[in-house]
């Protein structure tokens, strides 16, 4: 697997990505309307392209295929964590975060129903549940945090 920066050709593919993974991964933990507003259409990414420009963004790719992305801000805010829906549980996501979690002792991240077992196996802890409102629907997600000692 090739991790790489984020570039700006990547942005169409990295967009259907966020768009199938949050309607077939979170499909069991939300209802079609929250799923509908987590991801709108794939143009709410398209809409952050320049956060992902601005951070640390990084693609995993595989045989020339992106497989997952990521990325942190420069607070050590872990900001999006998506892997494509047929490569779950083959180690994206942690080759991900271990690479953008490097050089962090505090990490945080807002960790959906889904991920939030991910990520409390990484040695996040929730710090707070809360209930997000998107063009008015609630979805459910949790504040939570990792200290890292080096």
């Amino acid at each position: 697997m090739l991790l790489r920066k984020y570039k700006d050709s990547d942005c169409e593919a990295v967009s259907r990505l966020f768009y199938d993974t949050v309607h077939t991964v979170n499909a069991n933990d939300y209802s079609v309307s929250q799923l509908s507003v987590w991801a709108k259409n794939y143009e709410s990414l398209k809409a952050r392209h320049c956060d992902l420009l601005e951070q640390n963004t990084l693609i995993a790719e595989l045989e020339g295929i992106i497989v997952g992305f990521g990325s942190i801000d420069k607070f050590g805010c872990l900001d999006l964590l998506f892997v494509h829906k047929d490569y779950q549980n083959q180690g994206v996501a942690t080759y991900l975060c271990n690479e953008l979690e490097n050089g962090f002792t505090s990490i945080k991240t807002f960790a959906s129903i889904t991920a939030r077992q991910f990520f409390e196996k990484r040695g996040y802890s929730v710090i707070k549940t809360q209930c997000v409102e998107r063009l008015g629907v609630k979805l459910k997600n949790f504040e939570m945090i990792k200290i890292q000692h080096y």
